[in-house]
């Protein structure tokens, strides 16, 4: 099959014929042959009947080489350096794969103009990446509870990849908020599994459907940052199933996505590249996936080992100083003649890729770039950023009046939520893109606070209002008002007299790094006072560990409380990675409390123009929490000991230790009986909202309809999120309850609905079971389950009793 004869750079078959079973067509369609040498080509056969022929054709020395990504220009794309692709061989017709970084966009992807390359290491992360737009962060679009959100935002992302001709699009994230700290979060979906899988399955569905590739990532046990490319993550496997695993299953059984990362960490002993036990014996066994795996950037840290494991793709392939990569030519040489790896694995891995090439219709399209419409997808980016965002509180102030004529944005100078369009990674001065994480998106354009907020008065008919853009330092002695010098104490003289006063603040976070601050480089001994994810305390860099010697106070919880004393029509609008502890001063009924607190995540390039439609009223806000707000000082954070987070040396090894078990997220809140600031599910509306008349009925093939009539009681159109939780029974050993179903519902003022929500006991995301580890399987929770129904994890009304 290898001895192959190279003629005008074409692979011809000497002696020699292949015949698939099964073609159909021609009986010699499957045949290569001087009249036909690439019968791979022919769009008649089935993906896999085509990638088997196609590698049955192939030298052993180009097999090698498309195992491997590498740097350099692409070959079909002149202008574009590239270090994320694996390089065509035109002699197979095989195109160059390109791929790039997500999950909230089109990340840094595998277009950078050579002359600003700087080499294949920095070509990676570079600003000058090819452009595209900035959408919200994944957390909001799990914060819309609705599928068709997620959707939307897959089909911005798959459109833009093949407008780019990109190939690969490594999202969605599907680890779990476990950690309100965690660095990530805003890439993922919250603490959710069931949301979490759903959205996610959403958006690959939407993404494979324009014909890239999704690829859902990071599997498995990646939720944090901190010792990321060393840490060892020991969860019992009940939890792994139940939780972390969950969602890739759904994306794999649901959605069924073409490809899965591989991640950093070890899980319970073994690096997850190498972990045969979940990439062969759970991905493909349990699971039947049937696409390929690809290792995090640099993830992979052996040959023989990571291939038999079941990765298929090395990933960069780029030359980096300490950093090896292992499936070279020499290695891999040396593995086969060892005896340690076979050429049938090699054939394995690259038929499973060539598979869903085949399969996206990635060899038979030419490989063109062409341009985005920045602004239908600018539109969809806004739509998605309103539909995102959580109203947490709101004593009527919201929405503003359209006839303001003196409006006040505060926040701090050195930050950048009042100043910029906010993504992930987003710093005072430096454009979109530039922060260094996957996320980074090289933004088409971006709109800014002020800009936004001027934009949308004018569209509403106002065209005498002020707004003032108000920077305060961190000693809040000091600010500037519209560019121009002053003090605080003129500051307040300002606001005093505002309409209304907006106040942004929040916490930037990015790939590499946690939010918490530790009193060493090493990452293993945390400050629990100075967590970087409330209103006060930042970094001087967001993808780097922050060092007590290093950490900052902007002193803006202080502000806040000054301001909202002088002004009581004062707004917070939070931008927040995923969580945001909140000082029980700010909550209603708190000495503090402002007006309003609005949720609007990392908005992306349509900052300015989604925040200011939500505060007038132009959106109404119809997200709900994917994660839990805690009041600071009594969250999960404050409760867990140093083998949970950040970890602990364990024979030089940072490990941590998931000890927490299943109780995670809104599940610990349940179970140890504390109160966050904002429950999971919960958001407010400009509307008022009534679900009543919970029940629950046996269905059709062994399904359970969950019903309830949902009222809009108040004035103006509205959205409410019914939400469906199941209480296993007790002996279970599961937590209070599960999040299984949810609907949103969009009514006119006054108007009803009656929703559906099917649970069902064999679905995909296993609502009424437990993972049993002996038999490596799920089983029925034997006894009565309470089904709940309501619009937040703890607004619920009891509708009925499933037994099994």
């Amino acid at each position: 099959m290898e001895k192959l004869l190279m003629k005008s750079g074409v692979s011809m078959m000497v002696g020699f014929s292949l015949l698939l079973n099964g073609c159909g067509g021609d009986s010699n369609s499957g045949t290569i042959s001087a009249s036909n040498p690439t019968p791979w080509m022919d769009t008649s056969l089935r993906p896999e009947q085509r990638a088997a022929l196609l590698v049955g054709a192939m030298a052993l020395p180009d097999k090698e080489e498309q195992l491997v990504g590498a740097a350099g220009v692409v070959a079909e794309l002149p202008q574009c350096y590239g270090a994320r692709h694996i390089p065509g061989l035109p002699k197979y017709r095989i195109p160059t794969l390109r791929i790039t970084n997500g999950p909230v966009g089109i990340g840094q992807n595998d277009c950078v103009p050579s002359s600003s390359a700087g080499g294949g290491v920095a070509a990676l992360t570079s600003p000058n990446s090819a452009r595209a737009t900035a959408l919200p962060s994944a957390i909001g679009v799990a914060a819309s509870f609705d599928r068709a959100v997620a959707t939307q935002f897959g089909d911005v992302i798959g459109k833009e990849g093949t407008n780019l001709a990109l190939h690969i699009f490594e999202a969605p994230g599907m680890n779990l908020a476990r950690l309100p700290v965690g660095g990530r979060n805003f890439e993922y979906m919250g603490e959710d599994p069931y949301l979490t899988g759903t959205m996610g399955t959403a958006e690959v569905r939407a993404v494979q459907s324009r014909g890239m590739i999704a690829m859902a990532k990071h599997l498995v046990a990646n939720e944090q940052e901190t010792n990321r490319m060393t840490i060892s993550e020991n969860v019992d496997d009940r939890t792994l199933h139940e939780l972390y695993m969950l969602p890739f299953e759904m994306a794999v059984k649901d959605g069924r996505v073409g490809a899965v990362m591989c991640s950093y960490n070890s899980v319970n002993g073994f690096s997850m590249c190498e972990n045969r036990h979940i990439l062969t014996d759970v991905l493909r066994g349990q699971w039947g996936f049937d696409g390929y795996v690809q290792s995090d950037f640099f993830a992979a840290h052996s040959t023989a080992q990571t291939m038999l494991a079941g990765l298929d793709n090395e990933m960069p392939g780029v030359s980096i100083p300490g950093v090896t990569t292992w499936w070279t030519p020499d290695k891999l040489n040396a593995a086969l003649a060892s005896g340690l790896i076979k050429t049938s694995d090699i054939d394995t891995a690259l038929a499973r890729r060539y598979t869903q090439m085949f399969k996206a219709g990635i060899f038979d399209r030419p490989l063109v770039q062409t341009a985005i419409d920045a602004a239908t997808d600018g539109v969809v980016a806004k739509s998605i950023g309103e539909q995102s965002a959580v109203l947490l509180q709101n004593d009527g102030t919201l929405p503003l009046s359209k006839g303001v004529q003196n409006v006040a944005i505060v926040g701090k100078a050195s930050q950048v939520f009042a100043q910029q369009a906010v993504a992930g990674g987003s710093s005072v001065g430096n454009p979109m893109g530039s922060g260094g994480g996957s996320s980074d998106v090289a933004a088409l354009y971006t709109v800014s606070p002020l800009q936004g907020m001027q934009d949308v008065l004018a569209s509403l008919g106002n065209s005498t209002a002020k707004v003032h853009l108000v920077l305060v330092d961190d000693t809040n002695t000091n600010a500037t008002i519209d560019g121009a010098s002053s003090t605080f104490a003129a500051v307040q003289t300002l606001i005093a007299s505002a309409d209304a006063v907006v106040v942004m603040a929040g916490s930037i976070s990015e790939e590499g790094a946690d939010q918490a601050t530790f009193t060493d480089a090493s990452g293993l001994s945390v400050d629990p006072d100075k967590y970087l994810n409330t209103l006060d305390w930042y970094g001087p860099k967001a993808s780097s560990l922050t060092t007590t010697g290093t950490v900052k106070s902007s002193n803006t919880l202080a502000m806040v409380q000054s301001i909202v004393a002088t002004n009581k029509k004062t707004v917070l609008v939070l931008k927040d990675n995923a969580v945001e502890a909140i000082d029980p001063t700010l909550l209603k009924g708190g000495a503090s409390a402002p007006a309003a607190i609005l949720e609007a995540w990392f908005p992306g390039q349509e900052d300015g123009h989604i925040v200011a439609d939500l505060l007038f009223g132009v959106a109404n806000p119809s997200g709900k929490l994917p994660v839990t707000f805690p009041q600071v000082g009594q969250g999960f954070m404050d409760s867990i000991n140093a083998a949970q987070y950040p970890g602990i040396s364990v024979n030089g090894v940072p490990t941590v230790t998931y000890a927490e078990g299943l109780n995670m997220g809104y599940r610990w809140y349940d179970a140890m009986g504390k109160n966050p600031a904002f429950e999971f599910g919960f958001g407010l509306s400009y509307t008022t909202f009534s679900v009543q008349n919970a029940a629950v009925s046996s269905g059709s093939n062994g399904i359970y309809n969950v019903t309830a009539s949902v009222t809009n009681t108040g004035k103006i159109a509205g959205a409410e999120v019914v939400q469906v939780y199941v209480g296993l029974p007790s002996s279970s050993g599961e937590p209070p309850k599960r999040l299984v179903g949810f609907q949103k519902v969009f009514l006119n003022a006054g108007a009803s609905q009656t929703v559906t929500v099917n649970i069902d006991p064999n679905g995909n995301n296993h609502p009424l079971s437990i993972w049993d580890k002996d038999a490596q399987q799920w089983k029925a929770a034997s006894g009565g389950s309470t089904v709940y129904v309501g619009n937040s994890s703890r607004t619920l009304a009891t509708a009925g009793t499933i037994t099994q």
